[in-house]
């Protein structure tokens, strides 16, 4: 990591709203606020305006994670986490909450922080096909391959390239 900010040019929709900005030095992401207040019932979601849009340089991205604490004491959670941002996106950002809270509404104010913003460089990729892939240790083991939670079983059975169900580890 070079330490030298990226330059991100940022229109503000709604000219009240702040500027998104790090609770704390090192913060990995911005805070970003809702332009209007929202109710959500339990199970119910809605997409929320920020009230802003950026312009990112190219080779760059930006991701919509959600809050921790909005998860732990609300259980409100992203539907979409994160969501992409691309550098050619010019609209404002919009953030999809759900409340996953079985007996709560959730309510959300004018300017409170709903989720945050992380901007990344990203790789441009080649893709080149290929009849067979390199073997790897991994190989095509997935979906909880390496194990989990000893009282969880596999609740599905994946299928096989060759159309068969693959049932390991039932």
């Amino acid at each position: 990591m070079s330490g030298v900010p990226v330059d991100v040019l940022i229109r503000r929709i709604d000219p009240a709203v702040p500027l998104p900005s790090r609770a704390h030095p090192g913060d990995a992401g911005v805070d970003l606020v809702t332009t209007r207040d929202a109710e959500l019932a339990p199970g119910e979601r809605a997409l929320l305006p920020t009230g802003i849009a950026i312009a990112l340089p190219d080779g760059y991205a930006a991701f919509v994670h959600p809050r921790s604490g909005l998860a732990i004491h609300c259980g409100v959670a992203m539907v979409n986490a994160p969501g992409t941002v691309d550098a050619g996106y010019r609209g404002e950002l919009k953030v999809i909450l759900i409340n996953l809270d079985p007996r709560e509404t959730v309510r959300f104010r004018r300017f409170d922080r709903i989720a945050q913003l992380v901007v990344q460089q990203v790789e441009t990729v080649r893709f080149h096909e290929v009849a067979e892939l390199p073997g790897s240790a991994r190989a095509t083991g997935g979906f909880g391959s390496t194990g989990g939670h000893p009282g969880v079983q596999t609740p599905y059975a994946a299928v096989s390239p060759g159309g068969g169900a693959d049932r390991k580890g039932q």
